[in-house]
């Protein structure tokens, strides 16, 4: 790892799996495939480890990260999890939902991975590959996108190695690109059982709220405060300039379209948000490496996950 030692990728099968096992073991770092993007895994129990995941991405220290667990028996263990919470991970878990919830005193985590906050923030990913490797380990794992920070996000290998190549033990790929593209939503569950969505994601809390919670309902934050991931204002950055909603278009810029507007990329020629959803960062990362200086995105409707959609372009635009 690191100098100009190229990062291994390998297949995710069992013995690719079992390797990985064994680096985290050690404290390593493995960027390993989930259902919302690529995420940089390394034991959420050791302070050295999770040091090594700041400093391979660059992430402040002030932004906590999300930690990993098979399932619902294994956030017991680091949470006092409010009667709320509990029927949030019994209707959802394994899915691209966090949970922010108060952390148990006796929680066997790195401070780090909390950010010095009386919080943690907790998902149960439904991926193959991140549930086999979380089946070989007998700790939970803390995992970040595997990007630099306030970069694109990775949906797949390649994008990995083109950011942490050398700075990071081990790359899983299974295959596939990511098949929900966007990083999971973000609850805060309050100890009053209300609770806020702190970024939006794949998970409609609208839908949610609808059909299962009657619980007061919060959309917006209470306060300024960073309680999770991707809250911070910039965010998911291509590098260049990008200009949003756009409806006229000029030479220089790479335009990422939507529905009747094609671009030198489209989300969904068919206006679909899901399948827009899956290629956002696909597109920005084919925008980020194009010769052309500036990007301008069509609209995308504020609605469904296409909230979430827009919500990583404006930070990316910030």
């Amino acid at each position: 790892m690191g100098g100009k030692n190229a990062t291994e990728t390998v297949l995710a099968d069992t013995a690719g799996i079992a390797r990985a096992a064994a680096i985290l073991e050690r404290g390593g770092l493995v960027a390993v495939p989930t259902e919302t993007v690529y995420g940089l895994a390394a034991r959420a129990d050791s302070p050295e480890a999770v040091a090594k995941i700041y400093a391979a991405k660059g992430r402040p220290s002030f932004n906590p990260l999300i930690v990993h667990m098979r399932d619902v028996e294994q956030a017991r263990r680091l949470a006092d999890l409010p009667s709320t919470a509990e029927t949030l991970a019994e209707l959802y878990w394994p899915a691209p939902l966090t949970m922010v919830v108060p952390k148990r005193a006796d929680a066997d985590l790195a401070p780090a991975v909390t950010a010095g906050l009386p919080t943690v923030a907790l998902r149960s990913p439904n991926h193959p590959t991140m549930q086999a490797l979380l089946a070989a380990c007998d700790f939970p794992l803390a995992a970040p996108s595997a990007n630099r920070s306030g970069f694109v996000s990775p949906t797949s290998a390649a994008h990995v190695a083109a950011t942490l190549d050398g700075r990071i033990d081990l790359i899983l790929d299974d295959g596939f690109a990511c098949t929900e593209g966007l990083e999971s939503t973000i609850v805060a569950i309050r100890e009053d059982h209300s609770w806020s969505e702190l970024r939006a994601g794949p998970v409609d809390l609208d839908q949610l709220h609808k059909f299962y919670w009657d619980a007061p309902y919060k959309r917006a934050k209470t306060s300024n405060a960073i309680e999770a991931p991707g809250q911070l204002a910039s965010h998911y950055s291509p590098g260049k300039p990008i200009r949003l909603n756009a409806k006229n278009f000029a030479p220089d810029e790479f335009v990422i379209g939507f529905g009747a507007v094609a671009g030198d990329c489209t989300l969904s020629g068919k206006g679909e948000l899901n399948q827009a959803a899956t290629r956002l960062y696909d597109c920005l990362h084919l925008a980020a490496g194009s010769e052309k200086p500036r990007i301008a995105v069509a609209t995308i409707p504020e609605v469904g996950i296409g909230r979430a959609i827009n919500d990583r372009l404006r930070r990316a635009a910030a």
